[in-house]
């Protein structure tokens, strides 16, 4: 293992810590080519970070909108390997904010920890999250990630009670929190505890405080971001994209496809 610390882009990059809109895309959905489009079209659109997902056979965090992208991604030969080859073609592209990579532990495991996050660091990443892995288990992944300037993005949970403490006193980057129980997935309310729970882990968290699962209306970005740094937005994302699928299939109308998905974002954030 490196000896020493590697400084790290992910404050360089990143804009702002406040009101901050963290989308989630699934690379390879619907195709990679298109992943690297969406990429910079999220970023025209206010993103200030990017959550970059693997596609994977079991994702335990992630409800049937996600699951469908994993699929369709997976149709495309997309896997972990490729979805980091992709981050250099986005900074190409002009993708400037800092990109988290999502995917779950057996993946890094199989990948190996130390070489995952040195090939992270050599694509021009800035951090990864592994909702699978538990704080009691993450010392190493931590320890490499850090050996290599990447972030490892931690996740708390309304039911972390005593945890939520320690979670958010070593969280890097920004903090991950679970707006409620489940998996990914639109919800109609919001959990009625939100507020505490998030007045809780900010009491705590030396870094930008974000809140996820379940985001998808204007009027619940309004309210997360009364109480939130940022918000976190998956499922109606990927929502957006599945419905502009057959435009941005199209040579032709790809681009008319794309600035349908950077309107309907517009609208979902304007307020």
């Amino acid at each position: 293992m490196a000896n020493k610390t590697v400084m790290s882009t992910f404050d360089q990059r990143l804009p702002k810590t406040e009101n901050m809109f963290i989308p989630f895309i699934m690379s390879g959905d619907p195709t990679p080519d298109l992943s690297i489009e969406l990429a910079y079209t999220l970023q025209e659109s206010g993103a200030d970070v990017l959550e970059l997902g693997v596609p994977y056979s079991d994702p335990l965090a992630d409800g049937p909108t996600i699951q469908q992208a994993a699929a369709r991604a997976i149709e495309q030969g997309m896997t972990i390997q490729k979805a980091i080859q992709l981050i250099p073609e986005m900074r190409k592209r002009g993708v400037h904010i800092p990109i988290v990579l999502f995917t779950y532990c057996n993946p890094v495991l199989q990948y190996g920890m130390e070489t995952l996050v040195k090939q992270l660091k050599e694509n021009e990443a800035d951090g990864l999250l592994v909702p699978d892995i538990p704080l009691e288990e993450s010392e190493e992944l931590k320890q490499h990630a850090e050996a290599h300037g990447i972030q490892l993005i931690s996740l708390v949970a309304p039911n972390s009670e005593e945890r939520i403490k320690r979670i958010a006193e070593q969280a890097s980057g920004f903090l991950y929190c679970v707006s409620s129980l489940g998996v990914t997935g639109e919800r109609a309310e919001m959990n009625p505890n939100i507020s505490s729970f998030l007045e809780q882990v900010k009491r705590h968290s030396s870094v930008p405080v974000a809140v996820g699962f379940g985001i998808s209306t204007n009027d619940q970005v309004r309210l997360m971001h009364e109480y939130a740094d940022g918000v976190i937005v998956g499922s109606k994302i990927i929502k957006i994209i599945e419905g502009e699928q057959s435009a941005l299939l199209k040579e032709e109308t790809k681009v008319e496809g794309l600035q349908r998905v950077k309107g309907k974002i517009s609208q979902l954030l304007n307020y």
